[in-house]
């Protein structure tokens, strides 16, 4: 069976990751969810000095001291970005990236970058003279594309423990050199197939170096390890498979 490293997106701990977990543990994997440095239950480690590099090591250093080996190293949302630099650290150990609600962006490029300049401007003056990115309210009449599938108890949960993001992990830019590419698979969920395919064709900078061949669709909101997280772990069994 597979060995599975599932590293959560924006404001989220390994918590999220616990029915998935359950399910592939079931079937036979080995997993190791992450909790990166700064967020839940490590918010107190919270801090300017946080970085993308912070959790790109973060990443790097369980797969060494647990001496782990052809990982599928599973990046949900913003935690594509640690997860493309830690496999390029560390691809001899790295079986498969995949990336759910995620993409491998290219060298150089934040996250705060594929955000449109009105957000930019309306996350930066929440933000002051912070160094925290502040939850979502998880407002499904606000937001219902991201926030489809979630009902309210889940909601509920996401209000209470979702943390604020050490900003740097936002707007800092991945560094990747390319040298070893390691293979791909990725989980949409809000974007259908068709179009994250013609994106692809296109050479749409969210989705640089993403193989056509493993391209999966779990029709849900952004957040598909809450809203479907069986379904979630089917396709990460059947990736693992493949």
């Amino acid at each position: 069976m597979a060995t599975f490293v599932l590293v959560p997106g924006f404001w989220l701990g390994a918590w999220a990751w616990r029915e998935v977990t359950v399910a592939l543990r079931s079937q036979g994997h080995e997993v190791h969810p992450m909790t990166l440095t700064g967020l839940a239950e490590r918010d107190h480690l919270a801090g300017p000095t946080v970085t993308l590099d912070t959790h790109t090591t973060d990443i790097v250093r369980l797969i060494e001291v647990e001496d782990l080996r052809d990982v599928l190293l599973v990046g949900h949302s913003g935690g594509g970005m640690p997860v493309a630099q830690a496999a390029d650290r560390v691809p001899d150990r790295v079986a498969r990236v995949v990336y759910v609600e995620s993409g491998p962006l290219p060298d150089g490029t934040a996250q705060f970058d594929t955000v449109p300049p009105a957000e930019q401007e309306r996350l930066r003056a929440a933000i002051g003279d912070g160094h925290l990115l502040p939850p979502p309210a998880w407002d499904p009449a606000a937001d219902p594309t991201n926030l489809a599938g979630l009902d309210e108890p889940t909601l509920a949960l996401l209000r209470a423990r979702a943390t604020p993001q050490p900003l740097r992990t936002a707007t800092d830019p991945v560094r990747r050199t390319g040298n070893h590419p390691v293979p791909t698979a990725l989980v949409a969920s809000t974007f259908p197939l068709s179009v994250v395919q013609q994106m692809i064709r296109e050479e749409h900078p969210f989705f640089t170096g993403l193989a056509a061949g493993q391209l999966h669709e779990l029709p849900t909101g952004h957040w598909p390890m809450l809203s479907e997280p069986k379904a979630l772990a089917d396709v990460l069994d059947l990736i693992a498979r493949s």
